[in-house]
C-alpha cells in the first residue's frame, strides 16, 4: 500500500513540474542611447507607417512618402508613431491578463505530512477550492469591466492625439501664412520707402514722412524675425504631436484644404451638440464601466460573506496499513461578516457614482460653453473677412486707376500694406474661430467636418486595426 503514497506524490511532482515549464521569462533591458538612436531614426518615408495609412484609409498611398501631407494623414502618422498610445496599449494588456487571471481557477492544494520515523506513518491530503456565492464569476465580471474602461481609455488617448496634431498643424499653417504676409508687406513699404526718397530728392516731400516710412519699415522686419521663430517652434510642435523628430518634417510639405470650412451657427444646435457630447465623450463611456466594475466589486464583497469550501481526498499510511478518507474544510463566519470590505465597497460605489455625475456634468458645461464661444468666433471671422474683401475690392480699384494712368504706384503700396494688415486680422480671426472649432470637437469627440480628420471612436469600424501596436 505505501506504493500507492509513493506514486500519487510522484503524480503531483509532475503536475507541478509541467507547470514550471508553461511560460519563460526574457529579459527586455531598456538602453535609453539606443531608445534615443531609434527615435531620432524615425521617419515620414518609414515603410510600416505606409501599412498602417493604407489599412486604415482603405487604398493605396502613392507615391510614397506623399507631397503633401494634410491632417487626416498627418493624424494617421501620430497614431502609429506617438509613444502615449504605446502607454495605453499596454494598459489594455494589463487589463487583458487581469480577465485572464481572473477566469481562471484556483488549482488544487497538495499537503503531504510524513512521520517520525519514516516510512511508518504518511499522510496525503488533495483538496479542491469550491468557490460558493459565484464569487468567481464576480470577479470576472470586474475584470472584464475594468478591460472595456481600458479600452475606451486607449479609444480616447487617441483622439487626444489626433486632436494635438490638430492643434499643431493649424499653428504652423498660420504661422507660415503669417510669415507670407509679412514679407509681402515688407515689400510693399520697401518700394514706398523707395518711391518716397525719389520725391524727397525732387523736394516735393520732407525728410519725416521717408523716416516714418522707414520705422514702419524696421517694425516690420522684426515682426518677420518673430514670425520665423513662430514658424520653427510650430514646426517642433507638430513633431512632437505626431512623434518624431523635428529633423524628419524637413522637405515636407502641409496643407488643410479644410482649414477656411466652418460649420455655421445654423447647421449646429445646442441640443444636438449637448446630446452628441453626453452619448459619444468616451470619458463618459469609461466611466460607466469603470462604474460596473465597483458595483460588480460591491456584490463580490457581499458574495464573500459566505465562506468557501475545501474538499478532497485523503490517504494515509501507518504501519503497513492504508486509510482512505473525505477531506473538508471551511472558514468559520463568527467574528466577522466581511462588515468591513462591504462598508468600503459601498464607499467606493458611492464615490464612483458621484464621480460620474460629476464628470457627465462638466461634459455638458464644456460642450455648451465650446458651442458659444465657437458662434462668437464665428461672428468675429465673417465680420473681419467682409472687411478684407472690402479692402481687396479697393486694392483692384487702385490697380485698375494705375492702368488708366490716373492713379501712382505710392497709392498702391498703401493701399497694399492695409491690405496685408487686414489680411493678418482675418488669418488671426480665422485661427481663433478654428481653435473654437477644434475645442467644439474636443467636447463632442467627433470630427464636424467632412473628411477632416480620421475619426477616432471606440466603436467605429476596424477601431482594432486603427489602435493595434506599432510594429517595432
Amino acid at each position: 500500500m505505501g506504493k500507492i503514497g509513493n506514486g500519487c506524490g510522484l503524480l503531483v511532482a509532475a503536475c507541478l513540474m509541467a507547470g514550471c515549464v508553461a511560460h519563460r521569462y526574457r529579459p527586455a533591458p531598456i538602453v535609453p542611447s539606443a531608445t534615443a538612436e531609434q527615435f531620432e531614426a524615425r521617419s515620414l518615408a518609414d515603410a510600416g507607417l505606409r501599412s498602417f495609412e493604407e489599412q486604415n484609409l482603405g487604398h493605396s498611398v502613392s507615391p510614397w512618402p506623399p507631397k503633401t501631407w494634410d491632417l487626416q494623414i498627418l493624424s494617421l502618422a501620430a497614431l502609429y508613431f506617438n509613444p502615449i498610445l504605446d502607454s495605453a496599449r499596454a494598459r489594455v494588456t494589463t487589463a487583458q491578463g487581469a480577465v485572464v487571471t481572473a477566469s481562471s481557477r484556483p488549482n488544487p492544494r497538495f499537503d503531504l505530512t510524513p512521520g517520525i520515523p519514516a516510512p511508518y506513518l504518511l499522510t496525503q491530503d488533495f483538496l479542491f477550492l469550491i468557490e460558493t456565492a459565484g464569487k468567481r464569476g464576480l470577479r470576472v465580471q470586474i475584470a472584464k469591466n475594468l478591460e472595456q474602461a481600458a479600452q475606451f481609455d486607449l479609444a480616447d488617448s487617441a483622439w487626444t492625439v489626433a486632436m494635438s496634431v490638430r492643434v499643431g498643424l493649424l499653428n504652423y499653417l498660420v504661422a507660415s501664412r503669417n510669415l507670407e504676409l509679412l514679407q509681402s508687406e515688407e515689400k510693399a513699404r520697401a518700394d514706398q520707402i523707395a518711391i518716397l526718397e525719389q520725391i524727397l530728392r525732387a523736394g516735393e516731400t520732407t525728410g519725416f514722412d521717408v523716416d516714418v516710412a522707414r520705422i514702419e519699415l524696421s517694425k516690420t522686419s522684426v515682426a518677420i524675425r518673430s514670425a520665423e521663430v513662430q514658424v520653427a517652434d510650430a514646426k517642433s510642435a507638430l513633431a512632437a504631436a505626431i512623434g518624431v523628430p523635428t529633423a524628419a518634417l524637413e522637405g515636407a510639405e502641409f496643407s488643410w484644404p479644410e482649414m477656411d470650412t466652418l460649420p455655421s451657427a445654423d447647421s449646429l444646435s445646442v441640443d444636438q451638440v449637448r446630446r452628441d457630447a453626453v452619448l459619444n465623450r468616451l470619458n463618459i463611456r469609461r466611466a460607466l464601466a469603470q462604474y460596473a466594475a465597483v458595483e460588480a466589486d460591491l456584490h463580490s464583497e457581499v458574495a464573500k460573506q459566505y465562506p468557501n469550501l475545501n474538499l478532497g481526498p485523503g490517504y494515509t499510511y501507518e504501519e503497513r496499513n492504508s486509510f482512505f478518507t473525505l477531506g473538508f474544510s471551511t472558514s468559520l463566519p463568527i467574528f466577522n461578516r466581511n462588515q468591513g470590505p462591504i462598508a468600503e465597497a459601498e464607499g467606493r460605489h458611492e464615490q464612483t457614482a458621484a464621480a460620474f455625475l460629476q464628470t457627465q456634468a462638466q461634459v455638458i458645461e464644456k460642450s455648451e460653453r465650446t458651442f458659444a464661444v465657437y458662434k462668437a468666433a464665428l461672428r468675429a471671422f465673417i465680420q473681419t473677412e467682409s472687411a478684407y474683401e472690402l479692402q481687396e475690392s479697393q486694392l483692384q480699384i487702385v490697380e485698375h486707376k494705375i492702368r488708366a494712368g490716373t492713379d501712382d504706384r505710392l497709392s498702391l503700396d498703401g493701399v497694399e500694406i492695409q491690405v496685408s494688415a487686414l489680411a493678418q486680422a482675418r488669418l488671426n480671426a480665422l485661427a481663433r474661430v478654428q481653435g473654437a472649432l477644434g475645442d467644439l470637437e474636443d467636447s463632442v469627440q467627433r470630427p464636424l467636418v467632412r473628411g477632416e480628420m480620421f475619426p477616432v471612436n471606440s466603436e467605429s469600424p476596424g477601431i482594432d486595426k486603427l489602435l493595434q501596436r506599432r510594429n517595432r
